[in-house]
């Protein structure tokens, strides 16, 4: 979900109000998600590298998340959302921890749309993670699968992306599943996130819905899911 300083700057707007602005945005495309009947839907909203921003924008990003997750926590229970946070959630404050903890264990009996918030993330840092864990259970080397291997990340029990959108005209994925979005297709757009509205997200979804998806042939690939 990238761009949200730029909008402001481009509006002359302090930084911080393109990252509320942001904030806002994600809960329209949630609500979106749920609408189209989609069974997973995972936020990139704060990687290991933004701990390197200026402490007051840091600080600031903690605060709009802690209103976020008061402010839909009773939302996101009626609404038969499971929520999940994936990430190095320990180097958050401990009363965003505490709260993440609270919605994780009063949804996680709902059966609707999982949504995951990557917070404090990085694809790299799960993949250490992962075999760091795997070392300490000393595994032999034949009995280590990519299924086994898989369960050992951050997303365990999760489905495989298929479509993955880059917002602000980046053309990368900056650190974000990467052992998981192997056969996930890829959508960018020049949007910045604040503007990724609803009619943005169905022209991704539409582009995604056009493309041959062939597993294990010639050019595309994807997983089954």
């Amino acid at each position: 979900m990238d761009g949200n300083g730029r909008w402001a700057e481009l509006r002359g707007l302090p930084r911080i109000e393109g990252h509320r602005r942001g904030a806002e945005r994600s809960k329209e495309i949630v609500d979106v998600a749920q609408e189209l009947g989609i069974k997973c839907l995972t936020l990139y909203a704060f990687s290991t590298e933004n701990w390197q921003r200026p402490q007051a924008e840091v600080t600031t990003l903690m605060k709009i998340l802690e209103l976020f997750l008061k402010n839909e926590f009773a939302v996101l229970i009626r609404k038969n959302v499971v929520f999940r946070a994936i990430g190095e959630t320990w180097r958050l404050p401990e009363n965003i921890q505490a709260l993440i903890r609270s919605v994780e264990e009063k949804s996680s009996c709902n059966t609707g749309m999982h949504l995951v918030a990557a917070l404090s993330y990085s694809g790299r840092s799960e993949i250490l993670r992962a075999v760091k864990k795997i070392m300490s259970e000393r595994q032999e080397p034949e009995e280590l699968t990519e299924n086994y291997f898989s369960s050992q990340l951050d997303t365990a029990g999760l489905p495989q992306p298929d479509l993955i959108i880059r917002t602000s005209g980046e053309r990368r994925l900056s650190n974000f599943l990467l052992w998981q979005s192997a056969y996930a297709e890829l959508y960018f757009t020049d949007t910045l996130w604040p503007d990724f509205d609803k009619e943005e997200f169905m022209l991704a979804i539409q582009d995604f819905q056009s493309r041959e998806r062939r597993f294990g042939k010639i050019s595309l690939r994807s997983d089954a899911s």
